[in-house]
Formats: structure tokens, C-alpha cells, sequence
């Protein structure tokens, strides 16, 4: 009796467990059809995919083992999770990516490739887990080379006769025309298009075809954990949303053959027509190391970008650290922007950047809605060792950058800060240790304060700050520690009003030396 009653018992867990597995949302891709030798299964994850949508929604799970697959639609109320062990594949096949979609490349909205993974109008999406995730973009790369090592015309593939045919009246600027000409473009990585509720979290990228991270028209998007390792290759950026908004991007680890984290909003006439600005980003514990930029807004920034909060990054071995930059042409406004508790640390270039002279030097233009806008920037309490450069800040005549300031920053390096054509720029506790050159240059600007500034190791016969053609500028609470030959140097006859206020100057041998255009009364003291 007894041992009938635990049969019973037993039978009833069995099936209890059996409806609860095929009821709980998550399909075990080894039970729909999928295989995990590495042998291409790429109708069985879509078909699990398409299952667990109408469904309501589901997990695939992906146990440890090797896949292989082509492109992916993903739905809504779909997550992708990895578990430990797997290695998720995608094709070099280029086929495997047809048909085309409608996708966003460097900031212009075009038929394409379908992007590794892709959903379109979709909500609640998730990557998660503990696995690796393989491009295999070298195919990609390569024939990106072939297409640009090419000397004289080649025949045209298939794919870019494809590009032709779907793309008639894309509308881009004249400079952008070598890259529209090669009418082959890369797919991202993960690419989601006008959708809302995104989180990848805890996997790994690697081998990106083209960029990394790359939601696109987004609302709500989290990025947690995860690590990408791209290695020296085009245009493979690590996390780039676009037009987005409420994007929270936190403890990732990035390496990769182009910018590490990228905030962008389209380019130039296309991006202006769908006027979607990129705001409320949040960017902090993330480490970069090889990338040309840590964290880089731009320059595809012609519907707007605001209200980014970027703390709490370690920069080792980027080409740059904060880069921000546009050109004439973009049009759109950079502002609100806010960097925090930033270490950085073998920088090739410049730590931090501010550039309207991007990728191109146009002629001076009516202020429109070509002119791009940089405002409201505010950098504080950075670290920085070994770098080129401390900082550029450059303008155009016609829309200075404005309202920008830097506080509490410690940089050893090569030069130090050049401001040119700004206004309403301020220098708070910043010591620059230049080798070469002052520690700050000032050119075209107005309306500038220097509060507490200067070197640890002023060189002979440099002025710590150089002053040219700038108006409206206090200098002020400067107490040189160390034997200083000269503190300033000015000169240009549109210098004036510069005052200088509550410093001590004992250790310094030459205070102001005057340059032969500068009017006697530029200088109060």
C-alpha cells in the first residue's frame, strides 16, 4: 500500500513538473531543434523565438556548448539568456543576413544588412547571462579592405547592387559621399529600432561586424556588466545609442577598434528631419582601455543631445578620454552635460576634448540650423597620468562654445589646456604639469576665470598661462609653490580688461610679460 501510494505521489510530481516546464516561458534550445556542436541552427532559435511570442513572451535558454546562427528578429517580451560555458556563433555568411532591413548606419536611416541581432517595434528585450557572444566580423572587415584597398572601379557584388536598388533618393552630404560609394555597410552587432524596455546584462561581446551596442530610437535601455573585446578593426564601437532616451549604461568593461561608448542622434540633413535628441543617460562604473575614445559624444549629433551624466571611469590606454565633437553641417545642441570622478590614465591624444572643427573645416556660415551648439558642459575632478594633451576646446566664430567649466583636475603630461574661440569658460583647482608649452592657452575666447591654477613644474622661459586675443578674464587665488619664471604672457590687440586679483606672487620672477600688441591698460592688477 505504501509503496503504492509513493507511485502515485511520484506520478503526480512528475506531471505536476512537466506542465510547469512547458508552462513557465522557457524553451531549452536543445529541446526546440537547435544543436550545440556549432552547426548552423538558425531556424530553430527564430522558430523558438517565434514560439515563445505567441506565447506571450519566453526565455531561450542557450546551456553550455558552441551555436552557430545567422541573423536574429527578436520580439517582444523575448529574453536571450547564456548560460555559463556557452558560445553563441553568428555566420560569415553574408547571406545570412537578408534580407535587408531598415536599420540606421552612422546616422543615416537606409536599407541594410539586418543587424546580429535585431527587433523593430518591439518591447521587453533581453540578453542576459554568462555566456559569449561572437561576431566573427573579420569576414566583414576584410571585405570592407577589399572595397577600399581597390585601385580603380571594381565590379559590383551582389549585395551592393542590392543597396542600390533599395536606397534610391537617400539623401547625405557631399563629403560623405566616399563612404555612401563603397554601398556596402556593416550590420551592428545588436541594433534595436524604435523600441522601448532593453537590457543587456552580464555577457560577452566579441568580434563586432561594425558597432557594438547600437539601440536605435530607444526608450529605456540598460546596459549591466558586460564586457567587449573587439580587437584593433573598423568602426567597432562598444555601446552607441542614438536617438534614445533614459539609457543607463553601468560596470562595463570595454576594448575595442573604436570608440568605447559613443552618445550620437544622427547625421546632418537626415538627422535633423527626425529631430530625436539622445537625453537622460546615465554613464558610471565602466572601465575603457583600447578604444580612440572613452566616452565620445558625436559626431553625429544633429537631433540633440542632453542631460548626460558620465562618473566613476577608469580611462588606461584610449587615444582620448572625453571627446566631444561636431562639425559646421551637423547642426543640433550639445548641453547639460556633467563629468565626474574620472581617472584616466595613458592617453595618446587629448584627456578631454571640445571640437567644432570635426573630421572637416568649412567656410564661416549664417548661424541656422546647420550650426551645431556646444553648452553647458561641466567637468570636475579628474585624474589624469601620462596623457598628450590635457584638454582642446575649439569653437566656431559664428557659435563660440559656451558656459563650460573645469574643477578640482590633476593632469600630467605632455601639454596642457588650449581654449580657442569660447566664452563663459572657467578653471577651478586645475594644476597642469606640462613638459612641453604652457599649461593654459587662451585665444579668441572672452569672459574666462583662472581660479587657482597652474604647474608643479613651470618651465623657464614659458609663461604658465598665454593669453592672446581674449577679453574679460579674472585671474585670481594663484599662489605658486614652486620658482616660477613667467605666470602669464599676453599679448594681441583685442586683448583687454584681464584682471588679476588676491595672488601671491612671491615665487615667480616675471609676472605678466607683455607682448608688443598689447594695449597698456589690457592688464589690471
Amino acid at each position: 500500500m505504501k509503496i503504492k501510494n509513493i507511485l502515485i505521489i511520484l506520478c503526480f510530481i512528475t506531471a505536476f513538473n512537466t506542465a510547469f516546464a512547458s508552462n513557465d516561458g522557457w524553451l531549452n534550445i536543445l529541446n526546440e531543434g537547435g544543436n550545440n556542436k556549432g552547426v548552423k541552427c538558425t531556424e530553430a532559435i527564430q522558430k523558438a523565438i517565434e514560439k515563445a511570442s505567441k506565447n506571450g513572451g519566453g526565455t531561450i535558454f542557450f546551456p553550455a556548448g558552441e551555436y552557430l546562427t545567422g541573423a536574429l528578429k527578436l520580439k517582444s517580451n523575448i529574453t536571450i539568456h547564456l548560460d555559463s560555458g556557452a558560445l553563441l556563433k553568428f555566420s560569415e555568411n553574408f547571406d545570412d543576413y537578408l534580407p535587408y532591413v531598415e536599420m540606421r548606419y552612422e546616422g543615416i536611416v537606409m536599407q541594410s544588412f539586418s543587424p546580429l541581432f535585431y527587433a523593430k517595434d518591439a518591447e521587453n528585450i533581453t540578453i542576459k547571462g554568462r555566456g559569449v557572444i561572437d561576431g566573427q566580423g573579420k569576414a566583414w572587415w576584410n571585405e570592407v579592405y577589399r572595397i577600399e584597398s581597390a585601385k580603380g572601379p571594381i565590379p559590383l557584388t551582389k549585395y551592393q547592387k542590392m543597396w542600390d536598388e533599395q536606397n534610391k533618393g537617400i539623401v547625405y552630404s557631399p563629403y560623405y559621399q566616399r563612404t555612401i560609394d563603397k554601398k556596402f555597410f556593416r550590420p551592428s552587432f545588436f541594433q534595436a529600432y524604435n523600441c522601448k524596455n532593453i537590457l543587456i546584462e552580464g555577457v560577452t561581446f566579441q568580434n563586432s561586424p561594425f558597432w557594438t551596442i547600437n539601440p536605435e530610437f530607444c526608450d529605456n535601455v540598460t546596459v549591466n556588466g558586460i564586457t567587449i573585446n573587439n580587437p584593433h578593426s573598423p568602426n567597432t564601437d562598444g555601446i552607441n545609442p542614438s536617438s534614445c532616451k533614459n539609457v543607463h549604461i553601468s560596470n562595463c568593461h570595454i576594448s575595442v577598434g573604436d570608440d568605447c561608448i559613443t552618445i550620437k542622434s544622427g547625421r546632418d540633413a537626415d538627422g535633423r528631419k527626425y529631430g530625436k535628441p539622445t537625453e537622460n543617460v546615465t554613464i558610471t562604473n565602466c572601465t575603457m582601455l583600447s578604444g580612440h575614445g572613452g566616452v565620445v559624444i558625436g559626431s553625429e549629433m544633429s537631433g540633440g543631445i542632453k542631460k548626460i551624466t558620465i562618473s566613476n571611469c577608469v580611462f588606461d590606454g584610449t587615444d582620448r578620454g572625453i571627446r566631444i565633437k561636431a562639425a559646421r553641417g551637423r547642426g543640433g545642441v550639445v548641453e547639460d552635460i556633467r563629468v565626474d570622478n574620472i581617472v584616466m590614465k595613458n592617453i595618446k591624444e587629448e584627456a578631454i576634448i571640445l571640437d567644432l572643427f570635426y573630421d572637416k573645416d568649412n567656410a564661416v556660415e549664417p548661424v541656422t540650423e546647420r550650426t551645431p551648439i556646444f553648452r553647458n558642459i561641466h567637468i570636475s575632478n579628474v585624474t589624469g597620468g601620462n596623457v598628450n594633451k590635457a584638454g582642446f576646446v575649439r569653437g566656431i566664430s559664428e557659435m563660440p562654445i559656451q558656459n563650460i567649466s573645469f574643477s578640482n583636475i590633476n593632469m600630467d603630461g605632455k601639454e596642457g589646456f588650449t581654449v580657442i574661440t569660447a566664452t563663459d569658460v572657467e578653471f577651478h583647482d586645475v594644476k597642469v604639469n606640462a613638459t612641453a608649452g604652457s599649461s593654459f592657452k587662451i585665444t579668441d575666447s572672452k569672459n574666462l576665470i583662472l581660479d587657482n591654477v597652474g604647474s608643479s613644474t613651470p618651465i623657464k622661459g614659458i609663461p604658465v598661462i598665454k593669453i592672446d586675443n581674449a577679453s574679460n578674464i579674472m585671474i585670481n587665488n594663484n599662489f605658486p609653490f614652486n620658482a616660477t619664471d613667467i605666470f602669464i604672457e599676453a599679448d594681441g590687440k583685442d586683448t583687454k580688461n584681464i584682471f588679476l586679483k588676491n595672488n601671491v606672487f612671491n615665487n615667480v620672477n616675471t609676472v605678466v610679460k607683455k607682448g608688443k600688441d598689447l594695449d597698456k591698460k589690457a592688464i589690471v592688477e
